[in-house]
């Protein structure tokens, strides 16, 4: 199947925007892709402010870049924006490191007022990197996931049914056999419900 490259823009070490990457890589290699993590925050701060082009490990994550059929990005949401980390990595790529790639955008925050930030500040800085597919994006509320004690992670119901969706899709179109759907206790809503629902929710605090 596909390589997919799937990297988290996140400075945090608790993050839950690299938890919930690292929980849908675990869907996307059961649908047969080879998946390969990579969490910016653990790139040499130095080579990435110092915008250091030929340090050994800015080479390789350019690399992995270049070899993935499909790049999942996940970032924190901060003043409607995506991270100043994850932008240090993309200033360094080539200008066309998304040509020919199939893109997932996500994104994680406290408060549905950055609900659309993936199509206003993520989404226009993919498509100029070349993107050739930029697949719905999805946006998880803080307060939809919980850390486990053990350090996994779980989704409420309907961020679960949203995420899965936006995931399978990208998957499809990487060639992806199907996996099972999650079995859940209640009915859950259809994507575009959920997405006019998700306006609506009350506001949490930015973390």
């Amino acid at each position: 199947m596909a390589t997919v490259l799937s990297v988290s823009g996140s400075p945090s070490a608790t993050s839950r925007t690299a938890r919930l990457l690292r929980h849908l890589d675990t869907r996307l290699r059961e649908q047969g892709h080879d998946v390969i993590p990579l969490d910016v925050r653990t790139l040499p701060p130095e080579a990435l402010l110092g915008a250091d082009f030929g340090h050994p490990a800015i080479r390789h994550a350019t690399s992995l870049f270049a070899r993935a059929d499909g790049v999942v990005i996940g970032t924190p949401v901060y003043k409607a924006a995506y991270s100043g980390l994850l932008k240090t990595l993309l200033d360094l790529l080539p200008q066309y490191a998304l040509t020919g790639k199939t893109v997932l955008p996500l994104a994680t925050g406290g408060t549905t007022a950055h609900v659309l930030a993936i199509d206003y500040a993520l989404r226009p800085v993919l498509n100029s990197m070349g993107a050739d597919h930029i697949v719905q994006g999805w946006f998880t509320l803080d307060r939809q996931i919980t850390v486990t004690a053990d350090g996994g992670l779980t989704l409420d119901p309907e961020a679960a049914v949203a995420v899965t969706q936006v995931v399978d899709r990208f998957s499809a179109v990487l060639g992806g056999s199907p996996a099972p759907t999650p079995a859940l206790d209640t009915p859950t809503p259809a994507l575009d419900t959920l997405t006019a629902g998700l306006a609506h929710a009350p506001a949490g605090i930015d973390r």
